[in-house]
């Protein structure tokens, strides 16, 4: 057993739209399976930061949204930029991602700034892209769902995987998402984290070694394991490919 843990969801009120925001209390439940007391505290201002934060949510959210998400999110800047230099986990989910980033360029040429923690910034495509989005990475086979209007470019050396089915990052590069360090940004909705425990628990492998503790994943959780295993082979076969 070790101290709670606290895991911040930013801005959910701005930046939930496909449900990501999820990916907090998943991390909490799976901390507490194995033993590590987790609370998830919602931060919608920065009077709302609680005193230590252990990781970092960002959900997706409109384009309608995007002004006043960056501007939420550049309140703190500064905590951002730190808890990234810190090796705090950040997981920042499509357009909470983009935001991270170097920059957003919309369609009609407007150009929004990002908060530069991630490298590569965000650009538009010809047609949106809403489909099945399967990676092959470090953590495992990732599935999810990408729904995204916008590439995501200047970030080849350190991509989340490799695509095997879907678009990712687009412009042919084959590659999905961006890793700096222990803060990953990524199209993939579901919430990622539900489908695939792999990703789940290298963040708080990550999250524990920060308080010297060894993380490993609850006996109890093997039966919600095999859940996601099946659900991302049923979605694998259903494209095409190889089941785990």
């Amino acid at each position: 057993m070790t101290a709670q843990i606290t895991i911040v969801s930013l801005f959910p009120s701005l930046l939930d739209t496909n449900g990501d925001a999820a990916n907090a209390r998943v991390l909490a439940r799976r901390a507490d399976w194995a033993g590590t007391a987790a609370r998830v505290v919602v931060v919608e201002s920065v009077e709302d930061l609680p005193a230590g934060v252990d990781a970092v949510v960002i959900g997706s959210g409109t384009d309608a949204d995007l002004l006043p998400a960056r501007d939420a999110l550049m309140t703190l800047h500064d905590e951002l930029r730190r808890w990234a230099t810190e090796g705090v986990p950040i997981l920042a989910v499509g357009t909470g991602w983009e935001l991270l980033s170097g920059g957003v360029e919309l369609a009609n040429g407007t150009e929004i700034d990002g908060l530069g923690v991630l490298p590569g910034r965000a650009v538009p495509r010809q047609d949106r892209v809403s489909d099945d989005l399967v990676v092959t990475s470090r953590y495992g086979r990732l599935i999810g769902y990408e729904n995204h209007a916008r590439d995501y470019i200047h970030a080849e050396g350190s991509p989340l995987g490799r695509v095997l089915y879907g678009s990712g990052n687009g412009r042919d590069s084959r590659q999905e998402g961006v890793v700096m360090g222990d803060v990953f940004g990524t199209h993939l909705h579901g919430p990622v984290l539900a489908k695939n425990p792999g990703l789940t628990d290298h963040l708080l492998t990550s999250v524990l070694a920060r308080e010297g503790v060894s993380y490993a994943p609850a006996a109890g959780a093997g039966f919600v394991d095999e859940m996601a295993r099946a659900a991302r082979n049923q979605i694998a076969v259903r494209l095409g490919l190889d089941s785990e």
